[in-house]
C-alpha cells in the first residue's frame, strides 16, 4: 500500500535500520511483556525523535512524526503506544524550552534525553470512566526545598523501562492553598515502585503497569506550575501538550489499521470498490492527523487550535476503527481464524477509544466551542 510505504520511507530516513529489525521479529514476540522492541527503539535513537536539533535531537517535524509513528504502529503496536507518552512529554517540554529554562527548571535532565537515549514515562490522565483528564494523579505537600509527593498512576506506559517520570500533582501549602503542578524526576528516586496492573494480552508490550509514589521528595527545580486561565482555559504548557498527544496517540492506531488494510490490499480477490472504500477511510484519518501537525508547525497553539485538534482526533478515530473493521471483513473469516495477527491488530485498534479525553466528556465542551465559547477540557 503506497501510503504505508511512504510512511516507512520517512521512518527509515529518521531511524535507519529500526524497521528492518522490528520486521524480523514475530508480532507476538514484539507484543509480549519484556518485548525487545523498546531496546531496539533506544538503539536506533528513537527517544530523540521529536527533540529539536539545537538540543541534540533529530528534529522531526510534526507532520513527519505522524508518518514515523504510523510506520511503527504498523510493525509494533505496543512500541508505538508506549513511546507515544515519551514523545508527548518531550515535544511539549522542548516546544517551551526557553520559557522553562527561565523558570528555573533543572535542564540537565532534559539535555540527557537525546544524548543518552532516555525514556520519559507520563503519569497524567487516568483511564477510569468519569476521571477528568486534568485531575492530578498525585498529591503533594510543600516542604523546604520542594514537595513530598504521594499517589499512583495506572496504567502508566513505559513503567518498567522509564528513565524519567513526568506527572501532575495537586499540591497544598501550609495555609491550605491548592495548586496544580507538573513534576519531572528520575525514575530511580527513592519511593517510586512498579506494581503489576495490565491484565490484557492486547498491547502488553507497552509496559502499562502501576507506578506508585510513596513520600517521594521532588526538588523545587523539577517542578513547573500548571494552571488554568480565568475562563477555565489551559495554560500554554498544557495546551501544547494536549495537541501533541491527540496527534501522536491517534497516529499509533493509524499504523495498526494500516497493517490490516495493507493485508487486505495484498489479497488477490479484493475488488476495486472495496479497495477504494478502505483507502478513503484510512487516508481520511491520515489527512486529519496531518492537519493537527500543521497546527503544531505553525506554532500558534491557542484554545481554538486545541478544539480543532480534538475534533480532528475524534474524526480520525472514527475513520481508523471503521477502516480496521472493513479490512477484517475484506480479509474474511478464514484469514481471521488462521492468522492470529489479524485478530490481534483488530482488537488493538479498538483501544484508541480509551485514550483521553473521552468522547462523552467532550461533547458539552465541543458544542460550546463550536458556538463560540472557550473549549474547556474535563
Amino acid at each position: 500500500m503506497r501510503s504505508l510505504e511512504y510512511a516507512d520511507a520517512i521512518c527509515d530516513a529518521h531511524l535507519p535500520g529500526l524497521l528492518d529489525e522490528l520486521s524480523a521479529i514475530a508480532l507476538p514476540d514484539l507484543e509480549r511483556p519484556g518485548s525487545p522492541a523498546l531496546e531496539l527503539f533506544r538503539k536506533h535513537g528513537g527517544p530523540a525523535l521529536l527533540i529539536p536539533k539545537e538540543y541534540s535531537g533529530l528534529g522531526v517535524s510534526p507532520i513527519d512524526a505522524v508518518h514515523v509513528i504510523r510506520s511503527l504502529g504498523a510493525r509494533a503496536p505496543s512500541l508505538a503506544v508506549a513511546t507515544a507518552m515519551h514523545h508527548f512529554s518531550v515535544a511539549t517540554l522542548f516546544a517551551l524550552a526557553e520559557s522553562l529554562r527561565s523558570s528555573g527548571l533543572e535542564w540537565a535532565l532534559l539535555e540527557g534525553v537525546a544524548e543518552q537515549n532516555l525514556l520519559i514515562a507520563s503519569a497524567f490522565a487516568e483511564g477510569n470512566p468519569g476521571q477528568g483528564i486534568l485531575t492530578p494523579t498525585m498529591t503533594g505537600r510543600r516542604v523546604e526545598g520542594g514537595v513530598v509527593v504521594n499517589g499512583s498512576k495506572r496504567p502508566c506506559s513505559l513503567s518498567r523501562s522509564m528513565d524519567l517520570l513526568s506527572a501532575s500533582a495537586a499540591v497544598v501549602d501550609e495555609d491550605g492553598n491548592r495548586e496544580s503542578v507538573v513534576l519531572l524526576l528520575p525514575a530511580g528516586e527513592q519511593g517510586i515502585s512498579i506494581h503489576p496492573f495490565w491484565g490484557s494480552n492486547i498491547l502488553a508490550g507497552a509496559e502499562s503497569d502501576e507506578v506508585r509514589l510513596t513520600d517521594v521528595f521532588v526538588d523545587e527545580k523539577l517542578i513547573m506550575p500548571a494552571t488554568t486561565g480565568s475562563e477555565g482555559d489551559l495554560d500554554e504548557l498544557q495546551t501544547v501538550g494536549f495537541v501533541w498527544f491527540e496527534m501522536i496517540i491517534a497516529s499509533c492506531y493509524l499504523g495498526m489499521a494500516s497493517a490490516l488494510v495493507d493485508r487486505a490490499f495484498a489479497k488477490p480477490t479484493l475488488g476495486r470498490e472495496r479497495a477504494a472504500e478502505l483507502g478513503i477511510r484510512l487516508e481520511s484519518a491520515a489527512l486529519l492527523l496531518e492537519s493537527i501537525g500543521q497546527l503544531l508547525t505553525a506554532a500558534d497553539i491557542d484554545n481554538a487550535a486545541l478544539a480543532t485538534a480534538t475534533i480532528a482526533r475524534y474524526g480520525a478515530e472514527d475513520a481508523i476503527i471503521d477502516a480496521a473493521n472493513q479490512a477484517v471483513a475484506a480479509l474474511g473469516g478464514i484469514s481471521f481464524i488462521s492468522s492470529p495477527d489479524i485478530a490481534y491488530l483488530a482488537a488493538a485498534c479498538q483501544c484508541l477509544r480509551f485514550h483521553p479525553p473521552s468522547r462523552i466528556s467532550s461533547h458539552d465542551a465541543l458544542a460550546a466551542s463550536l458556538a463560540g465559547d472557550v473549549f474547556r477540557i474535563k
